[in-house]
């Protein structure tokens, strides 16, 4: 324990170290697992996209939200939309390149990409999650 908890004061060793506890106690590490939040105009790119998040392997599973109003400034402006919201589950580790992979195919010019860190959850499902989406 002690030994797993130095290790966590040297970045390059904090995420092996997560994963040496999570392996040694069985308990799922806080934040391992992140939910990104990705935004698209219509139902037919909500699902281009997120196939082609899944085929990157870059998911462990997606849901597609139905139609949702938005207001926001852009450009000085008060806009109003509807949109439609993709609920991407995946590793922390991925939320990089995940992001860097949707702006490059996304119509928006700045499409909404955020994440939260899952923070607890069914043990099963984050065990799946694990094994759905490859590690680095």
């Amino acid at each position: 324990e002690v030994v797993i908890l130095s290790l966590l004061t040297y970045p390059v060793l904090k995420s092996f170290a997560l994963q040496l506890h999570s392996a040694l106690t069985g308990s799922y590490i806080s934040g391992t697992h992140s939910i990104a939040f990705i935004n698209c105009v219509n139902e037919q790119i909500a699902k281009d996209i997120a196939r082609a998040i899944m085929d990157k392997k870059l998911a462990a599973c997606i849901n597609i939200l139905p139609k949702s109003s938005a207001l926001y400034f852009w450009k000085g402006e008060l806009e109003e939309s509807t949109e439609i919201l993709l609920l991407v589950k995946t590793r922390t580790s991925k939320i990089g390149e995940l992001s860097n992979y949707v702006r490059s195919i996304h119509p928006f010019e700045i499409p909404e990409i955020i994440s939260l860190p899952i923070d607890q959850g069914n043990p099963l499902y984050l065990k799946w999650i694990e094994e759905s989406v490859p590690g680095d």
